[in-house]
């Protein structure tokens, strides 16, 4: 059974969602501040954090960010009442999946829950070690090292590189990738790939400006060599 922790302080809010929730068939555990959210989501295995972002103790923007600092990749949907675009986007840049403004409609809360289960589901390869040139990737921990130097890579980054890998030696899109780490459908002048991929060939590539491993294909995208 899918398990879902709701990290939200709200009475009414935590009963409401949780009976729905599990109406749906989904195992909901909860939190009622984001200390003891941020412990469970370390301790526990969950496959996904609904995380309200007014939080007493430690609010939720500091949760999300120190959770990937301990490598949880756990897929996190955030709940605010902010509704201002600098807010969501300090949720996504510190590591959140996507944003959700309360009030919200709940078949639209199920809708981008079942987005994101779908989407960690494809995203990454099975749990293990995988090698190319010097660098190992253990995606069961979320851990990379070039050599014996850990890597420290952004939840993004580590989205990419583990979308690379499960596509070993076929190309990505952007528009691919895109959808598949980032969840929404590229425009034509978005570039967010490509700064991507740039920060993983500085931190992983022996040259980055000649890369080896995380190659172009001129008019067609991405590729992680065999």
């Amino acid at each position: 059974m899918t398990r879902i922790l709701l990290v939200e302080d709200e009475p009414g809010l935590v009963l409401t969602l949780g009976d729905r929730l599990r109406a749906e068939g989904y195992a909901v555990a909860h939190a009622a501040d984001g200390d003891a959210g941020f412990e469970r989501a370390v301790a526990e295995p969950f496959d996904l954090l609904l995380l309200d972002v007014g939080l007493p103790r430690r609010d939720g923007f500091a949760v999300v960010r120190d959770l990937r600092q301990r490598g949880v990749r756990t897929p996190v949907l955030m709940l605010t009442a902010r509704g201002q675009v600098a807010d969501r986007v300090v949720g996504l840049r510190l590591g959140a999946d996507d944003y959700l403004v309360k009030p919200f409609d709940t078949q639209e809360l199920l809708a981008r829950i079942e987005a994101l289960l779908r989407r960690a589901g494809r995203a990454s390869p099975a749990s293990g070690r995988h090698r190319f040139g010097d660098v190992t990737v253990d995606v069961g921990r979320a851990e990379v090292w070039r050599g014996e130097t850990p890597v420290d890579l952004s939840a993004k980054e580590f989205g990419l590189l583990c979308y690379l890998l499960e596509h070993r030696g076929h190309v990505v899109t952007r528009d691919d990738a895109l959808t598949e780490v980032w969840g929404y459908d590229a425009t034509p002048t978005t570039r967010t790939v490509d700064v991507h991929v740039a920060g993983l060939r500085q931190k992983l590539e022996p040259d980055p400006g000649r890369p080896r491993h995380i190659v172009t294909v001129y008019g067609r995208g991405y590729k992680l060599a065999s």
